[in-house]
């Protein structure tokens, strides 16, 4: 069966935009994004210890849950999306508590009712794969696993071992939208995977420039931008629908004339 994301990523290099819910507008944010021609879209859950994240999307975590944003205002974004927009693949990115606090069969059970295509749980590792990969897999939503430049050969195959949809390459030891990987280490670290999977790999942490993403999109099957979008959201408030479509038409064409 083809999936939303094997249509995304078989036109070439795929744009991957993040956004947290409940930051901002986020409905006419999310179809901003869908109008600046990204190819794929990660909806942030917003949660009181985001682990992963640096201070930006921190900080709309906070925003987002002082306006009293629950799951279920996260799946009403994720509904309307999927009705909006019926092709673009939806991806939802949090933290375990956010996602098994009422059980696994539950939010895997809500994920496929709103239409969501795919999950990254930060928090979860392979390891523990119990707790929430079989209900996903059960209702036909991709667990999307991390790979990082410490997931040495030994590990890889735990990592993807039950992935799907695509893999994602955090390109930094470290929190989103604070460093930036040297360009030679993307590139040896995604032929590595490569050569371990047939799943797409999009590569993210520290991307912000059409500059970086387009150096990216050679070697790689896409591009998470996250931080740099979240900024605008916190620069323009309610707003921010017209500087989100312009910075992602930048990125999209640097993303998809890469080769």
């Amino acid at each position: 069966m083809t999936t939303r994301f094997d249509n995304a990523f078989a036109k070439g290099p795929a744009l991957v935009t993040f956004i947290t819910g409940g930051d901002g507008d986020t409905a006419a944010n999310l179809d901003a994004l869908v109008a600046g021609g990204a190819d794929v879209i990660e909806l942030g859950m917003p949660f009181t210890d985001p682990m992963a994240d640096g201070d930006a999307i921190q900080q709309a975590n906070i925003r987002a849950l002082g306006k009293g944003t629950r799951t279920k205002d996260i799946f009403d974004l994720a509904t309307g999306f999927r009705q909006r927009h019926p092709d673009v693949p939806l991806v939802l990115m949090g933290y375990a508590n956010t996602m098994i606090a009422r059980g696994a069969n539950w939010f895997a059970a809500e994920c496929a009712k709103a239409g969501v295509d795919g999950v990254i749980c930060v928090d979860i590792p392979p390891e523990e794969d119990a707790e929430l990969g079989p209900a996903l897999r059960g209702a036909g939503i991709s667990l999307i696993r991390l790979a990082t430049p410490t997931t040495d050969a030994s590990r890889l195959p735990a990592v993807l071992e039950g992935s799907s949809g695509f893999l994602y390459y955090v390109s930094v030891a470290g929190i989103t939208g604070t460093q930036t990987a040297a360009q030679t280490s993307i590139e040896d670290a995604v032929a590595r995977l490569k050569a371990a999977s047939d799943i797409p790999v999009a590569v993210g942490f520290g991307v912000r420039t059409p500059e970086q993403a387009s150096a990216i999109a050679k070697v790689a099957d896409g591009v998470v931008v996250g931080s740099a979008f979240v900024d605008l959201v916190k620069e323009h408030g309610d707003k921010a629908a017209g500087p989100l479509r312009e910075l992602t038409q930048a990125l999209a064409e640097a993303v998809h004339s890469a080769r």
